[in-house]
């Protein structure tokens, strides 16, 4: 038999006990040809990946694809429809979900249509050389190739896709010329950070550390570009050269963690500790006024301004769906029970957090459960406990991290509710007699 590259086939019976080289699959297993091969050929198993070769006599080819395109092979596949109805069928938008469509403007050629950041691109699938490419640097020999692959990576399998929504009148896309990077100031989840300037500017630049992160990468970006608040951490634009480049505003002083261990109770007063604490809670409320779900957040994912505005970073987890869809490692001890238990996270979810960050706050960057292990976090706070206040803790801020750690979501309060209580607060520290000296302009 002579199949066509990115042909699916059928397994007719078992092969258990493979020899070297070779690929085990079971009966009915859909297994693709990768290439062109006879009688001995490479296959790849559609469900675990694996690839080895296999004998043509021991599999027949899929019918499902030449009977009807529109079958469960191609359920992305919509025939012959104009564009305003591709984005039509997109609705409501969501980052990745896609449709291939054939071209009314140019029959017989293909357009794929991707949503990314609300917006649908369409990309013309061109063919060239009797393969199929969408931004000629990959080929590929038929759509369910093409597809198999750009559904792996989702929109990283074409950082254009991305970029020629950054590069809209919104002009989100820099120019790397005008970048000069400076030294090393962290490494974060997806790469290392550098201090830099572009125009005169001082910025932070985050760079992609390799391709298996550039979905969460892209998936910061897109997020970043909807949210513009004081106390969020301002995207510049992003750079596309020798992969990705995200530069924000530079945030002098680190992350709040550092910043409270490497200062302390002598230089950092109660009062600047309740200014920290509102302005996260400030931002959490733009957040949740747009019904994003943040997922991670706690002390170190603050950063600190030149004139110590405490705001809110890292949003490579932030999404508006309450469920996980990766295997994200949740972060156990900022997390809501229901979050570990059920992977249900909410705005509800994010005060949990928000509980956590305030012990982190006022006991000056401890690490939250001290001297508990992981297994014992989760077992413990499922039955109950509750970490004790931070010494020299205000009463009133304690019993706001209680109702943050109220074991059902419903009773949590939501943020511009605990903007009020914090706001009361800071009125009662700043306005009563003997209260600690008030915070300089700027602190070191």
């Amino acid at each position: 038999m002579n199949w066509a590259a990115g042909t699916q086939c059928v397994a007719k019976g078992d092969h258990r006990k493979p020899k070297p080289g070779e690929l085990a699959y079971h009966k009915g297993d859909i297994l693709t040809i990768p290439c062109y091969l006879f009688s001995r050929r490479e296959a790849r198993h559609n469900t675990t990946g694996e690839e080895g070769l296999i004998s043509s006599t021991n599999v027949r080819e899929r019918e499902a694809l030449r009977v009807d395109p529109s079958l469960s092979l191609m359920p992305w596949f919509h025939g012959k429809i104009s564009g305003p109805e591709a984005v039509g069928k997109l609705q409501p938008a969501e980052d990745g979900l896609f449709l291939v469509r054939e071209s009314i403007r140019h029959p017989g050629d293909y357009v794929l249509c991707i949503s990314v950041s609300g917006d649908v691109i369409h990309y013309r699938v061109i063919f060239q050389d009797n393969k199929l490419t969408i931004d000629h640097t990959q080929y590929f020999y038929n759509l369910i190739d093409m597809i198999e692959h750009k559904s792996k990576l989702k929109v990283c399998g074409s950082f254009t896709v991305l970029f020629m929504s950054l590069s809209s009148p919104a002009g989100w896309l820099l120019d790397i010329t005008k970048l000069t990077l400076g030294e090393n100031i962290g490494e974060g989840e997806f790469g290392a950070v550098y201090e830099g300037e572009y125009m005169g500017q001082r910025v932070a630049v985050k760079t992609i550390k390799c391709d298996v992160t550039a979905q969460a990468f892209l998936q910061e970006t897109a997020v970043m570009t909807k949210l513009q608040h004081k106390n969020l951490v301002r995207l510049l634009g992003v750079i596309l050269h020798k992969g990705l480049h995200i530069v924000t505003e530079l945030m002098i002083k680190g992350n709040l963690v550092n910043f409270l261990r490497t200062r302390g109770r002598s230089v950092v007063s109660s009062v600047q500790l309740l200014r920290f604490a509102l302005d996260v809670c400030e931002g959490m409320e733009y957040l949740e006024s747009k019904k994003l779900v943040h997922r991670d957040l706690a002390a170190r994912n603050i950063l600190v301004s030149d004139d110590s505005v405490a705001k809110v970073s890292d949003f490579g987890l932030t999404k508006m769906d309450t469920k996980v869809s990766d295997n994200v490692k949740l972060p156990i001890k900022w997390t809501a029970p229901e979050a570990l238990r059920k992977e249900k996270f909410s705005t509800k979810s994010d005060v949990w957090s928000y509980g956590v960050l305030l012990w982190e706050i006022f006991s000056y960057g401890r690490l939250p459960y001290p001297k508990m292990s992981l297994k014992e976090v989760k077992e413990r706070v499922e039955g109950g406990y509750r970490m004790e206040a931070p010494e020299d803790c205000p009463p009133g801020v304690y019993s706001l991290m209680t109702m943050c750690w109220e074991q059902e979501p419903r009773k949590r309060p939501a943020f511009h509710k605990l903007r009020e209580k914090l706001e009361r607060e800071m009125g009662e520290h700043s306005s009563s007699p003997g209260s600690e000296r008030s915070l300089p302009a700027k602190m070191p």
